[in-house]
């Protein structure tokens, strides 16, 4: 049996001197390779623009598509807006609705990217252009016939985009648990928000989330989109909570324990650790959880 997953060789961009090393969707390919012989990567293709405007405004689509952010713009966003970064952003929503439709197909959907939770509908922020989580759940609504949705957010920082957008869509629930401390501020109001302080242990952490993940299982959801950042791990350079890679791939089985009879579609999301090698090997760690 082959596996698939998405994933894009043009994800990797020049950032220059940046905590967001874009190799890390390069390398976690190539050490997944060396561990499975039957994976076979699916190359998404850039989103439909019309997808795009179901969720972010025509202005704002149309300045990045131009390449027409202002430097406040720019600043906000805290990447460099260039041809590499628009077309890795919109081939990474198209990545994130095929792994939406594989996991309609095969119960789990695997995108080695993603997971852009930052992005408003009207501005990007926090390295994040356009929200494909939202852009994904757009897309199954009205090409699937799909109702109900819940986003699990497991990266250290709330998914405040992701907030945002469906803040009055009763039909998503989204969940965040993350730092209290640190960006974004404000925090929008997710359905369920879990604030942790800086130094959360395991122990402390997966307590919480085995509690706290029971509200989104009984509101259920009929496809779960699960952003599965690596930042919450001891060593993150953005982040202060001391999550063991023990310990998040423990995060990763409840996640997938608690929704075992769902659609997954997972994206991987924020992972900034002092040694690159480290977020590789736990996001590698988060994707053999699903296989």
């Amino acid at each position: 049996m082959n596996y698939k997953l998405i994933y894009s060789q043009r994800y990797e961009v020049d950032l220059g001197e940046h905590p967001f090393n874009t190799s890390k969707y390069r390398l976690i390919k190539e050490k997944l390779e060396k561990e499975f012989k039957n994976l076979e990567f699916i190359e998404p293709k850039e989103v439909d623009v019309n997808i795009l405007y179901e969720v972010h405004t025509k202005e704002y689509v149309d300045k990045i598509l131009n390449l027409k952010l202002s430097y406040d713009e720019i600043l906000r966003l805290e990447i460099p807006l260039t041809k590499e970064v628009r077309d890795a952003s919109l081939i990474a929503v198209g990545g994130t609705i095929l792994a939406a439709e594989l996991a309609l197909k095969e119960k789990v959907g695997i995108h080695v990217g993603g997971g852009w939770h930052h992005a408003y509908p009207d501005h990007g922020e926090g390295f994040c252009v356009f929200n494909d989580l939202a852009c994904a759940i757009k897309y199954l609504e009205k090409n699937y016939g799909i109702k109900k949705f819940a986003v699990v957010d497991l990266d250290v920082h709330q998914g405040n985009g992701t907030a945002k957008i469906f803040e009055n869509k009763k039909n998503v629930f989204t969940y965040s648990i993350h730092q209290k401390e640190i960006y974004p501020y404000p925090k929008e109001k997710s359905t369920l928000d879990v604030e942790l302080p800086a130094f959360t242990t395991d122990e402390i952490y997966l307590k919480i989330l085995e509690e706290t993940i029971k509200k989104v299982v009984e509101f259920n959801p009929e496809v779960v989109f699960y952003q599965a950042g690596a930042d919450i791990y001891e060593n993150d350079q953005l982040a202060q909570l001391k999550i063991s890679k023990n310990g998040i791939k423990k995060r990763d089985q409840i996640v997938k324990e608690s929704f075992k009879d769902k659609p997954i579609v997972l994206t991987l999301g924020g992972g900034y650790a002092f040694d690159i090698n480290n977020t590789v090997e736990i996001h590698c760690n988060t994707i053999k959880v699903f296989l």
